[in-house]
């Protein structure tokens, strides 16, 4: 009698899935287009009717939907499809947390040729494609700026209370502001506070919109330009660095920490929202990820750790450096006084 062996048998079916994966990127793209997850939250649940509501044919929607619910992103109960809970709050377009517009930035042919080209960037270390994402005045974070807000609405409101807990501002320095929801949020919890918000011109006309749509025009003031570059002034209480300092190495991150501390009050502090991964590097899985696509979209981006942030937080003169305990979306919340 053969003894079952302890260990599974070695299977290559996760390389399968990953040379394959490409195909659930362009499933989700599809699904998002030809809105099926919207058709489904509107009671289309077989795929003649969704079909009929997406203006497809029914063989394409149900060989897509099957292939969405062997993904958990649609379950199947016979010849009916129905929304996951991730799906409901993330790819309904009725949905006030619907997600799906982050396919406008992240997958622009200038992120997909970066990633395209990953073997060349892990053999120079860097992006493949000149300066990546980076190249000033990029129109792709005007996609950004318009895809990500939805998701960030939540994620804002979270860090704005944290912030709260500090005392009032007055005095709010927001760099990289891009639909400028982190700023108008801290605004909206601070009702004395003018925001300041530096990005490209283009950039910048989707945060004034963003905040006048919000009520806040009068307390929303541009500086269009490089964060490297831009005169900031100075008195400030507060400086969001949101989602920025991944982009660059840690010297060019201590640079700008420097012109940071520099605009702050005595006692002001930064607020830095980003990927944090934990020191082995592996883990969180998301946080740590990220860094893969600072290889492939940037020269020498990463995802730093908490004791790297913090020790650019210090080299550039900041006394003392705090991660908050609550999560920011997918980030980490790490908090420097001057």
């Amino acid at each position: 009698m053969t003894t079952p062996s302890l260990h599974p048998q070695p299977t290559p079916d996760r390389l399968f899935t990953a040379v394959n994966a490409y195909e659930l990127t362009e499933a989700i793209k599809a699904a998002i287009e030809l809105e099926i997850f919207t058709a489904i939250a509107e009671g289309n649940t077989t795929s003649a009717t969704i079909a009929k509501r997406c203006k497809a044919t029914d063989r394409g929607v149900r060989i897509l939907c099957d292939f969405l619910t062997i993904h958990s992103f649609l379950t199947k109960d016979e010849t009916h499809y129905a929304l996951t809970q991730d799906s409901a709050l993330f790819l309904n377009r009725h949905s006030p947390a619907y997600a799906g517009t982050i396919t406008e930035f992240l997958l622009t042919p200038r992120m997909r040729d970066c990633h395209a080209q990953l073997t060349e960037a892990v053999r120079r270390g860097g992006t493949a494609l000149g300066e990546g994402v980076l190249v000033p005045e990029n129109p792709d974070w005007v996609r950004f700026a318009h895809g990500m807000m939805p998701l960030m609405r939540r994620p804002s409101d979270i860090m704005a209370a944290e912030l709260r807990k500090g005392g009032e501002v007055h005095r709010v320095l927001d760099i990289a502001a891009s639909h400028g929801i982190f700023g108008i949020s801290v605004a909206k919890q601070n009702p004395a506070a003018h925001i300041y918000a530096c990005d490209w011109k283009n950039v910048l006309e989707v945060a004034q919109k963003n905040a006048l749509a919000m009520g806040l025009a009068d307390r929303y003031h541009l500086l269009p330009g490089s964060a490297f570059e831009t005169d900031f002034g100075s008195g400030y209480d507060l400086v969001l660095i949101t989602n920025f300092l991944h982009g660059f190495d840690r010297s060019t991150c201590t640079t700008f920490m420097r012109k940071a501390h520099a605009a702050l009050v005595p006692g002001g502090r930064a607020a830095i929202a980003e990927f944090v991964p934990n020191p082995d590097r592996v883990s969180p899985p998301i946080a740590a990820a990220f860094s893969l696509m600072m290889l492939a979209a940037t020269p020498c981006g990463d995802a730093y750790t908490f004791a790297e942030l913090e020790d650019i937080a210090k080299d550039a003169g900041f006394a003392r450096v705090e991660l908050a305990a609550p999560e920011i979306g997918r980030n980490r919340l790490v908090v420097a006084y001057r």
